[in-house]
């Protein structure tokens, strides 16, 4: 439980003026509905990268991170190494440049200019949906957090409110705030705030890691004080699998590949901060840019839950001291189930009955999602707290109002534009843009309140991904790369990826869950070690017969003239080519050194 005092508070209160007037001083920039739904395609590259790193980084991946890293160890770093890197590197290399100089709006619109409009239509829907789904997740997520946490329990005694509305009051103050400065400044507003966040984020964590590591003795005490394999970046993986339950095929083609690519290069969530960006080599730079932070970042979010395995775990002690001839006995009471906890991670405790869970062997069960708020809650004094929540709220809305950009430019470009109303004034559309930022804040709502019941949303977030980004990528890479890709390959490529998702998702079941939302629905007749290994090859499927399928439908039918692909295929695209740079000045060499020191820390903590 973390306990704000006033001097927290007015961090908090200071944080969210900082975000509200953010949105404030650029209401008078926003004319034309490319100012509300691009940011005018003006925004700097170091602003595109911090705002792109920044969207992979927020509330629910810091606390699920930090978890990771105190249930599995260095192994957790795996999706930043691995997972994320070569993805940016590759998408600042050859998308960015490709997207941003075909003039398109949003992923699903390139899919338009390089295909045709059924495939954008099938994109943007499922896209549409997904940015809700995604949404409601975060609202789900960050009620869950902030009522375990306490964070409003103080506010809510004072006035007298019950405890158990601190869920509904969470979702609604994130739901409005992000709804405000959205509203006012559109994706420039968004985008700044994402940038703040990741200021935030790091101010917050780089002392909490530096207590961490001084408290524990070093690296040194954390090696002594963990066990062994939660200090090997790699353990396992050569031995049929890790203790994420992930095998070689799940971690390299699932991590590295389709889960990475499908995020860093795919998502138009992420991709629509450089497809904002000022010029085409502002938009290759950014996930370039991105990728340096985001290479380092396992050591603010992957460490604090080693550092809070490790620690001592606090007990019930007393202690007898005399003062002027009196004696006194001091008591510390630690509740049950932190004593029962390992370190500074509690026991999971069962929310009807309040008492300690433990598994069939007598252990009790970790709650790992408790270890970087834990950790936060043992360190942070009076005002640095403040700071620490400031950046968690940060986090929540960071995500939701990427999620709630890319819903208005997609409804408003992608669907309502293309098939309602078609050729109204600019300001029609600004509206349109506008009414669909209420509405996606109204329908993200209502999603949270539908998911809060589920205990994982990771598989719900597995399947979303599943089905909208793994079939795109391989549709995307085809139609980049390959001039031969025809409209009727792209649009049989992305439903028969979507459709295989669905289907893998209903035969395919987790060890130890009932079937449903995990899977299983239709008949569990494959079996995974648990909700990750199941989305991850369900990705690889969904992605691979993408591949497949709009391969061999393009090699059917007739192809555009190369004349008609300029600036929508890589190698027909002006901005992309860097010959005429000296050797240090081309994006080539900065991706080389980036991937080099990726490679470094790989071979460091293996």
């Amino acid at each position: 439980m973390l306990n704000p005092t006033v001097f927290d508070w007015a961090i908090l209160l200071l944080f969210l003026g900082v975000a509200l007037g953010t949105g404030l001083s650029l209401r008078k920039s926003i004319r034309t509905s490319r100012d509300f739904l691009q940011a005018g395609c003006s925004l700097p590259a170091w602003v595109s990268g911090l705002a792109f790193v920044s969207l992979g980084v927020g509330a629910p991946e810091v606390i699920a991170m930090g978890a990771w890293g105190a249930h599995y160890g260095l192994q957790a770093a795996q999706f930043y190494l691995l997972g994320a890197v070569p993805a940016m590197l590759f998408a600042g290399l050859y998308l960015a440049p490709v997207f941003h100089g075909s003039g398109a709006r949003s992923v699903p619109d390139y899919l338009r200019l390089r295909f045709d409009g059924r495939t954008r239509t099938l994109h943007a829907a499922l896209l549409a949906a997904s940015a809700i789904v995604t949404s409601g997740v975060l609202l789900a997520v960050a009620g869950r957090v902030l009522q375990a946490l306490g964070v409003f329990d103080g506010l809510f005694f004072v006035l007298g409110w019950p405890m158990r509305q601190t869920f509904l009051f969470s979702i609604v103050l994130l739901a409005v705030v992000v709804l405000a400065y959205v509203l006012l400044g559109g994706l420039a507003a968004a985008v700044y705030n994402q940038v703040l966040q990741f200021l935030l984020l790091v101010a917050a964590l780089l002392p909490l890691v530096y207590l961490g590591l001084v408290n524990i003795g070093g690296w040194a005490g954390l090696k002594a004080a963990v066990p062994a394999a939660h200090m090997h970046l790699w353990s396992g993986i050569l031995h049929g699998g890790n203790a994420m339950g992930l095998d070689a095929v799940s971690l390299v083609l699932g991590v590295g590949l389709v889960l990475g690519a499908g995020y860093w290069c795919a998502d138009f969530r992420v991709m629509q901060t450089a497809m904002a960006a000022e010029s085409a080599e502002s938009a290759q730079r950014a996930p370039m840019i991105a990728a340096i932070p985001r290479m380092l970042l396992p050591l603010l979010v992957v460490l604090p839950g080693l550092i809070a395995i490790g620690l001592p775990t606090p007990r019930t002690s007393m202690q007898v001291r005399e003062q002027n001839g009196a004696i006194y006995h001091d008591t510390t009471v630690v509740p049950k189930q932190v004593e029962a906890g390992t370190g500074l991670v509690p026991a999971r405790v069962d929310p009807a009955s309040g008492q300690v869970q433990y598994d069939a062997a007598g252990h009790a069960q970790l709650d790992y999602a408790l270890a970087m708020p834990s950790l936060m809650g043992h360190y942070f004094p009076t005002a640095l707290l403040g700071l620490g929540i400031a950046a968690l709220l940060a986090g929540f809305l960071s995500g939701l109002a990427g999620n709630l950009a890319a819903f208005n430019t997609v409804f408003t470009c992608d669907l309502y534009e293309a098939h309602v109303r078609k050729g109204e004034s600019d300001k029609h559309y600004l509206l349109v843009g506008r009414l669909a930022t209420v509405a996606g804040v109204l329908l993200s709502v209502a999603a949270a309140f539908a998911i809060a019941h589920l205990h994982s949303v990771l598989a719900v977030l597995l399947l979303a991904f599943a089905v909208v980004n793994a079939p795109v990528l391989a549709v995307l890479l085809l139609g980049v790369f390959w001039k031969r890709a025809t409209a009727h390959g792209a649009f049989a490529g992305v439903l028969a990826g979507a459709v295989v998702a669905v289907l893998h998702h209903g035969i395919a079941l987790p060890a130890g869950a009932g079937s449903g939302v995990h899977g299983g629905w239709i008949d569990p007749m494959l079996h995974y070690s648990g909700d990750l290994a199941l989305g991850l090859y369900g990705g690889i499927a969904a992605c691979s017969v993408a591949l497949v399928v709009a391969a061999l439908v393009s090699l059917l039918t007739a192809p555009r003239a190369a004349q008609e692909l300029a600036g929508l295929v890589y190698s027909l695209t002006p901005q992309a080519s860097t010959a005429s740079r000296p050797w240090w000045k081309r994006p080539q060499t900065l991706a080389a050194l980036i991937l080099l020191a990726a490679l470094a820390l790989n071979i460091v903590f293996a």
